[in-house]
């Protein structure tokens, strides 16, 4: 399909997971939104297949354009996407989302409301009978619920669901592609947006269903991981505000650790509450790695 006058550009970033990825494009397939209005962008970030039989299903009922690139991580297969964007307006998800059918028409709304904004939707866990792909989850709505108390006064979005204005995303030069992993990136890009005097605005109707399988071990991967991108968006943040890194205080982590107890999840509450302090034990590994390395790499050079 060659749509004209595209509102929306879609942006996906994959990497290996092409049942992932078919699946997410199933969902955008079934979208309730005039499917000549949009364009959906994927970029390969260098898998070891070819994605090409996935996108050519896909051909007849939605605008696809799928872009190869080396890999680069996930920030720089945005701004891949990005660049080759035609809409108006940019809204990025991962291959392992999938949005909910009124997605687009709560973003077009939303837009109206509080255009030149950055709008962040909500994201639900598709797995809910796996614990850590739970305490992960209830982890991001816990920092939702911390940072994005005044909807209109927004501070912190994931970057499986926002969506901005093309220009303004092309003004501030993307996501930032020195982070070396998947973490981090989505945060430094909301500081710098702030930093800028822009607008965030929490759009919690504009959802998407989140599933990612995760065991002990990728838990304790991805919140290492997490630590490590924590560490970089913190030395990012006090160089562009000239002051030193600040962490959140402590209340942040007690309240953290009761979150679960708060949302009521019944007998998984204790298990969860676990898996949280588990989570910051291997955040705060993580980011001390980072400082570290960089303290070695300093004195070496």
């Amino acid at each position: 399909m060659n749509p004209q006058n595209i509102d929306i550009s879609i942006v996906i970033p994959t990497y290996n997971r092409p049942e992932r990825l078919e699946q997410c494009l199933e969902s955008i397939a079934r979208l309730d939104y005039p499917s000549n209005r949009f364009e959906v962008i994927v970029v390969d970030d260098g898998s070891r297949i070819s994605l090409e039989p996935i996108a050519v299903k896909f051909e007849d009922c939605i605008s696809i354009n799928l872009i190869r690139q080396s890999n680069a991580g996930p920030a720089s297969a945005r701004n891949t996407g990005a660049a080759a964007a035609q809409g108006d307006y940019l809204i990025f998800t991962d291959d392992d989302c999938q949005p909910h059918p009124d997605w687009l028409k709560t973003l077009t709304q939303a837009i109206k409301d509080f255009p030149n904004t950055l709008i962040g939707g909500h994201t639900i866990n598709a797995l809910p009978n796996n614990l850590y792909s739970s305490a992960s989850q209830l982890l991001i709505d816990y920092l939702y619920d911390y940072y994005n108390q005044q909807k209109e006064e927004a501070t912190f979005f994931a970057s499986n669901n926002f969506a901005l204005p093309r220009k303004l995303y092309q003004q501030l030069e993307g996501f930032d592609t020195s982070f070396p992993l998947a973490a981090g990136e989505d945060r430094e890009f909301c500081d710098r947006w702030l930093h800028q005097g822009l607008k965030m605005h929490y759009a919690q109707a504009m959802q998407i269903h989140h599933a990612h399988t995760l065991t002990l071990a990728s838990f304790w991967r991805q919140h290492f991981n997490y630590g490590r991108g924590a560490f970089y968006f913190h030395q990012v943040r006090s160089q562009r505000q000239s002051q030193p890194i600040k962490v959140e205080p402590l209340t942040f982590y007690f309240r953290l650790l009761a979150y679960p107890f708060f949302k009521k999840q019944g007998w998984r509450s204790l298990n969860l509450s676990i898996l949280f302090f588990l989570s910051q034990v291997a955040n705060v590994a993580g980011f001390f790695r980072e400082k570290r390395l960089l303290k070695s790499t300093t004195s070496q050079s």
